[in-house]
């Protein structure tokens, strides 16, 4: 599967951003699919996962009550809405998928298949 990622850009703090993870190819299948991030000099991590089939999501405790994940599947697009974003929400954004059932939905070996990143900035 291969996974594109877009919507990244700037913004101010407190504005919001959406982006978008839409998937392709031949084999697809996907358990779930997840956001996580990368700052520079700082380790990727979490942002938020949802699972495929029923929809449950999973959220970074530093995201929670701003972002949401939601999916479509008619369009094979998985979307994560980001409000009220601050400034240490810049980062790289990657979009992953999960191709068998996951232990966690957290960690990033979880997921597969990984997207290229998408850069967003949120100035003060």
């Amino acid at each position: 599967v291969q996974l594109q990622a877009s919507g990244g850009g700037l913004v101010q703090a407190g504005g919001s951003l959406r982006l978008s993870c839409a998937a392709s190819g031949r084999a697809f299948g996907s358990y779930g699919r997840g956001w996580f991030r990368q700052a520079p000099g700082k380790e990727r991590e979490f942002v938020a996962s949802i699972r495929w089939s029923g929809g449950s999501t999973y959220y970074a405790d530093s995201v929670k009550g701003r972002f949401t994940i939601s999916r479509d599947s008619a369009k094979r697009t998985v979307y994560l809405q980001m409000n009220n974003v601050k400034p240490e929400d810049t980062a790289v954004y990657y979009c992953a998928a999960a191709l068998s059932p996951w232990l966690t939905a957290t960690t990033s070996t979880d997921f597969g298949s990984w997207g290229q990143g998408t850069q967003v900035t949120v100035s003060s």
